[in-house]
């Protein structure tokens, strides 16, 4: 990585503070970030709802599962991005190959469900460690960051589930004082309704997607900035940042 480079100022941070420097770098990149995430998620939304009339809770699980495979674009604005790179569309889709093709089974399998996912993803994307060599790597960045990292992740999943079902209910807060038992048993009887269980499917995709596009984003963000502060301990990148300012 050019360390002389990079547009962050990289010290030794605690997880949390990792987490607040991810934070920030979506704040500064937003334009970069949705404009290369939202037409993905779109496309991948619009194509899982192709489902929705064979299982209704299919178009959501497709989105859930892809997750992983959405973040890789997502990773790789921000690696841009840390070196104060904006990023289009077009270079998204010049990168596709390495970006979005490849590690199918990794990404969509066994890494679905790995509890440090976001802190670990740097690794296998960035620096295309294969193998033994990225077992180790792995090992060398969690230790005693293995808490930290499952933390992000719960954090970030309980956060997604509360701010899906808050949008859904939505529906039930700004209905008509006459109609809220109406909509409230739509919530548990929807085949009993007019739009039935395709209205309330539809109202939940809808509402899950809308939050992977504006959760997501922050969450491959605070486990990039972790993986970034990992490497700030291991390889001191401040100390050869300020070394190389003083004899600039």
């Amino acid at each position: 990585m050019r360390v002389e480079g990079l547009a962050l100022a990289l010290r030794p941070r605690s997880p949390s503070e990792a987490c607040d420097l991810g934070a920030a770098l979506v704040r500064a990149h937003a334009a970069s970030i949705w404009r290369c995430y939202a037409p993905l998620l779109a496309a991948v939304t619009v194509l899982a709802l192709c489902t929705i009339e064979t299982y209704g809770w299919l178009p959501a699980l497709i989105i859930f599962w892809l997750k992983p495979w959405l973040d890789r674009s997502l990773l790789f604005v921000l690696s841009r991005a840390v070196f104060g790179e904006a990023t289009h569309w077009r270079d998204l889709w010049q990168a596709r190959r390495l970006v979005l093709g490849g590690q199918w089974l990794r990404t969509l399998l066994w890494r679905r469900f790995s509890p440090w996912r976001a802190f670990t993803q740097p690794v296998e994307q960035l620096e295309a460690q294969r193998g033994s060599a990225r077992r180790k790597r792995v090992r060398l960045l969690m230790n005693d960051h293995r808490g930290a990292a499952a933390g992000l992740q719960t954090a970030f999943t309980h956060a997604e589930a509360a701010i899906t079902y808050g949008l859904v209910a939505l529906v039930w807060w700004f209905a008509p004082e006459g109609q809220r038992s109406s909509v409230w048993d739509w919530f548990f009887h929807p085949s009993a309704h007019a739009t039935g269980e395709l209205g309330m499917n539809l109202a939940m995709t809808a509402a899950y997607a809308a939050v992977v596009l504006f959760l997501e984003p922050f969450y491959v963000a605070a486990g990039f900035a972790m993986y970034l502060n990992r490497r700030v301990a291991l390889e001191a990148w401040d100390i050869e940042q300020e070394f190389r300012g003083a004899f600039a």
